[in-house]
């Protein structure tokens, strides 16, 4: 996997959970109710990952610093669906988790793009994606992120 698309599923991972901190507190704890699916296992992971590579520059929750834009809270402009008209580094609109996953991988972090194993960007993004409310039974993978829509 190339540089791209990992740095595409760790933002994909941090512009998810912003939205879901914006949307209503804290990302919800995939081990709270004893949730023991590949998925929940991929999200508990991502938690602490995300803390580790991104939360420096998308802030603890995902919301957003001076360095990097908002993660969670679609209502708040988290994920625009058009890269904003300043940006340097995005030109892709973001319609599926899997666009998000491609950027990433491509850009992310930005002090070392491409720097994370593949599971690693994958298990930031389920980690994310949960934080905003999608529970999968399966773990993620780019095939699955293709077909995640991001909603708007």
């Amino acid at each position: 996997m190339n540089g791209h698309r990992l740095f595409a599923l760790h933002l994909a991972v941090a512009l998810l959970t912003l939205l879901a901190t914006a949307c209503g507190g804290a990302p919800p704890d995939p081990d709270d109710g004893g949730a023991d699916t590949p998925f929940a296992r991929q999200v508990s992971r991502g938690g602490g990952l995300f803390g580790e590579h991104c939360a420096r520059c998308h802030g603890d929750s995902g919301q957003g610093t001076d360095a990097a834009p908002r993660l969670v809270g679609l209502a708040e402009g988290a994920l625009p669906l058009e890269p904003p008209p300043d940006a340097e580094v995005r030109t892709a609109r973001f319609v599926t988790a899997g666009d998000v996953a491609t950027f990433a991988s491509m850009n992310m972090p930005a002090d070392d793009p491409g720097s994370l194993a593949l599971d690693e960007y994958l298990a930031i993004l389920a980690f994310a994606l949960f934080a905003n409310g999608v529970v999968l039974e399966d773990e993620l993978t780019l095939e699955a992120a293709g077909g995640l829509t991001i909603p708007r």
